[in-house]
């Protein structure tokens, strides 16, 4: 196990550009078995969960190939189905979220899938119900195995039809999108989750010869085709790493100029972190977050405390509420903090308290922070990141502290982040990798 040593109470000054968007990539990548024709992706990040699917997927037989930093090619020729339904494939895929989305595309393509119950953060339950359902009324067969910990889908033929999914689940619309492009006839998806990252997919299999309507609304249209081509495909940058930077700068009283960061594609977010009183200046397609010394919570018209919540797109992603919370710490004023998709993605801020923090539990889906405005720094601390979106919040709270503090299990940051401490300590971080 890996820890972070931090020093904190340094300033970061200079430029960084966010790497490829992880959620997009995994769906990419997933998607990549529809076809046996060569697809090259560029921008893909080079973090843990991303070289583990890429690696998954090349046991299972894909032809891989590095083209230059970042840029892959794909071609899915010849699939192992000894591999696919060895234990070592189910182990493998027990550890690893994104493989979830591997049951679309082997449905699709070759009339069965069986995928272990996958892993991922510890945040709470996170139901497959609305991938496994939608990929049902398609036509596929389904077959828990409680004993074995596995899924089993088979289809002669998917055939289109109308849904409405349960959920406007982001990997569940994938998973269904990506069986439902060479289904016999029409299927309709309505609630479909709308992200970029969901459009990108679209757009991507739509190159690839898929015939898709209505992308970028929460209802779909897919007119099923017999086979797919190959394509080549550009990742959006990580809307994630975008925020984390935005809250680190306003944390560590930063000047930070953020590169190309597809501002179109970025929804409410920049509103979200400008809402805790951070300036932020829109350069072309950069963003620069000047220096500042203190920054204030804004409050309703009528005076109550700032809520800032999860919603589906066009709403704010859920991913960003760790960073959000960590950032508010040093504000003047409140804000009241509502995680309403996981229940267990709160229970890091005991961490938080313990560096100082004030900040109010209030169940698992809500937190009240009340700022220090900079009249009490954050204590240093020894801490263990319990998942990838804590483990940057916990990074960003480590910085701006007094004194030093120690991060294990940075595994979980690595998932989701390229060479962080390499890239931030390039414009002034203190961070030393401990392995």
């Amino acid at each position: 196990m890996a820890s972070f040593v931090i020093e904190g109470g340094h300033s970061l000054k200079g430029t960084i550009v966010p790497q490829g968007a992880k959620n997009e990539a995994l769906q990419i990548i997933c998607a990549t078995l529809l076809t046996d024709q060569k697809v090259t992706i560029e921008n893909i990040p080079d973090i843990l969960d991303v070289n583990n699917l890429i690696a998954l997927i090349q046991d299972m037989g894909v032809e891989v190939c590095k083209l230059a930093s970042g840029t892959y090619s794909f071609q899915a020729k010849d699939i192992s189905s000894d591999f696919i339904e060895s234990k070592t494939f189910l182990d493998r895929c027990a550890t690893l979220r994104g493989s979830v989305m591997l049951i679309g595309p082997m449905i699709a393509r070759f009339g069965k899938a069986i995928i272990a119950k996958p892993g991922g953060d510890k945040i709470g339950r996170r139901r497959i119900d609305t991938h496994l359902l939608g990929i049902e009324k398609l036509g596929a067969s389904f077959i828990f195995d409680e004993e074995g910990g596995k899924y089993s889908l088979c289809a002669d033929k998917l055939k289109g039809t109308d849904m409405l999914l349960e959920e406007a689940s982001v990997t569940g619309t994938a998973n269904i999108l990506m069986a439902a492009v060479m289904a016999e006839g029409t299927t309709t998806i309505y609630n479909a989750a709308c992200e970029p990252y969901l459009q990108q997919l679209c757009k991507m299999l739509c190159r690839m010869g898929a015939k898709i309507e209505g992308i970028a609304s929460n209802l779909l249209t897919i007119h099923g085709v017999e086979r797919l081509e190959g394509c080549n495909h550009r990742i959006l940058p990580d809307m994630i790493e975008v925020g984390s930077f935005i809250g680190m700068a306003a944390m560590t009283k930063s000047e930070l100029l953020i590169k190309d960061v597809a501002i179109k594609e970025l929804g409410v977010i920049v509103n979200s972190f400008r809402r805790l009183g951070i300036i932020i200046e829109q350069q072309n397609d950069d963003l620069y977050i000047p220096r500042q010394e203190h920054y204030t919570i804004e409050s309703f018209i009528d005076g109550s405390i700032m809520t800032l919540s999860d919603a589906p797109w066009p709403g704010l992603t859920p991913d960003l509420l760790s960073v959000l919370l960590v950032t508010a710490t040093q504000a003047k004023g409140s804000v009241l903090i509502h995680q309403k998709m996981f229940e267990s993605r709160l229970y890091f801020v005991d961490k938080l308290i313990d560096m100082g923090a004030q900040i109010i539990l209030c169940d698992p889906h809500r937190a009240v922070v009340i700022g220090h405005d900079r009249q009490f720094k954050l204590r240093n601390k020894e801490m263990t990141s319990p998942d990838i979106r804590a483990g940057i919040a916990l990074l960003i709270a480590a910085m701006s502290a007094e004194g030093v503090s120690k991060i294990h299990n940075i595994e979980q940051i690595d998932r989701g982040y390229q060479d962080i401490e390499g890239r931030l300590n390039a414009i002034g971080a203190k961070i030393t990798r401990i392995d």
